[in-house]
């Protein structure tokens, strides 16, 4: 015999008051942009690599210092001065 659903609003406690009718959407967005973040979804193999987001920042760094600089200003066929 399957038990009798009660209502989840009865079975939450007292203190968890979810009063959506405050909440403003896109809250941090702005503050996002300003601060230049940009939100980057990983895989879930390459998520599971990096415990936090400084890490990941920090084997990015790793890769951009890699590289060799190049200018993005210069054309195709042109060398460096």
């Amino acid at each position: 015999m399957k038990a009798k659903r009660t209502n989840e609003a009865a079975q939450m406690r007292a203190e968890y008051d979810f009063d959506y009718s405050k909440a403003v959407p896109g809250k941090y967005y702005k503050r996002l942009l300003k601060e230049g973040s940009k939100v980057v979804v990983l895989d879930r193999d390459v998520a599971k690599a990096f415990p936090g987001s400084a890490s990941a920042n920090r084997a990015l760094r790793s890769v951009l210092k890699s590289k060799r600089p190049r200018c993005l200003t210069s054309r195709a066929g042109e060398r460096g001065r």
